[in-house]
């Protein structure tokens, strides 16, 4: 039995609003949790944040970019599809409660997840910013829900196109500057989780980041997500994905994520060697 397609969208470029009837998912799924799906049975596991659920209905809303073989599979998917497997809710929720005033700031697809996590502290009974930012307005999306989510949204475009010009984290030092906040989150691309937990460490402000290095099983037997986080060694998807950012050692993910990505040019590169040898 698999998991039939409600609803699917294009967000922005390459990037798609995907719902998908997954009761028993959607029952225990909490803000910063995740799923692993396979869109066939001969398909790889690609694990993807929970974007939102409707636990009224069951519906589980996930944000695919679909840049690999598995994610633009998923992508090229309509309502009434199905898709094979999703395991889930995976990983730990993110730690909500009041702490006052919190902050989510979110880079690219970053801001998927990080609509839940806003809207949960919101309920928890903080005073809740939302920063958002991307290259362009183009890849700028669910504005309005982030909206209804927090007390305030902050928009920045690195061409100014929408919103302030430049990266979201100089909204951040400004928030941060202007009144006393005691939690931030961080969700997005590495360098900028580890710009948001440069400026808040000095003022000792609590600040997570939800890390995203690669998985492959989803329950820390591969031990390919493992990222070193006070001097110990932990797993992203059973003990995050949520950790201290100002105890990840982040030099250490990035240059084992470049392994990967130079790894996957070199294999593509002999791919198209042998292809052009083959004609």
């Amino acid at each position: 039995m698999g998991y039939k397609i409600l609803a699917k969208k294009e967000l922005c470029p390459n990037q798609y609003e995907i719902t998908i009837e997954a009761p028993y998912v959607v029952r225990n799924a909490k803000a910063g949790q995740f799923i692993i799906f396979r869109a066939d049975e001969n398909g790889e596991r690609v694990p993807l944040t929970i974007a939102d659920v409707d636990k009224q209905t069951g519906a589980l809303t996930l944000v695919c970019m679909a840049v690999g073989y598995s994610t633009k599979k998923l992508a090229a998917l309509e309502a009434g599809d199905e898709i094979a497997d999703i395991a889930g809710p995976l990983g730990q929720p993110t730690h909500i409660k009041n702490y006052g005033t919190a902050v989510c700031i979110a880079g690219g697809y970053g801001a998927a997840p990080c609509y839940l996590i806003a809207k949960a502290l919101k309920e928890a009974g903080n005073k809740v910013y939302m920063i958002t930012g991307a290259r362009t307005k183009d890849l700028i999306f669910w504005q309005d829900k982030m909206k209804d989510a927090s007390d305030e949204l902050f928009i920045a475009t690195d061409d100014g196109s929408l919103g302030e010009k430049g990266f979201g984290t100089q909204v951040l030092e400004r928030i941060i500057n202007q009144e006393e906040v005691g939690y931030v989150i961080a969700v997005g691309p590495m360098p900028m989780m580890r710009a948001a937990a440069d400026l808040t460490r000095a003022k000792g402000i609590y600040t997570e980041a939800s890390m995203n290095p690669i998985m492959v099983d989803g329950t820390g037997m591969c031990g390919a997500c493992r990222v070193t986080v006070g001097g110990e060694v932990k797993f992203a998807c059973v003990d995050g994905p949520d950790f201290d950012a100002h105890k990840i050692d982040f030099d250490e993910v990035i240059n084992r994520t470049r392994i990967y990505k130079d790894h996957e040019k070199s294999r593509s590169e002999d791919c198209n060697l042998i292809k052009q040898t083959v004609k």
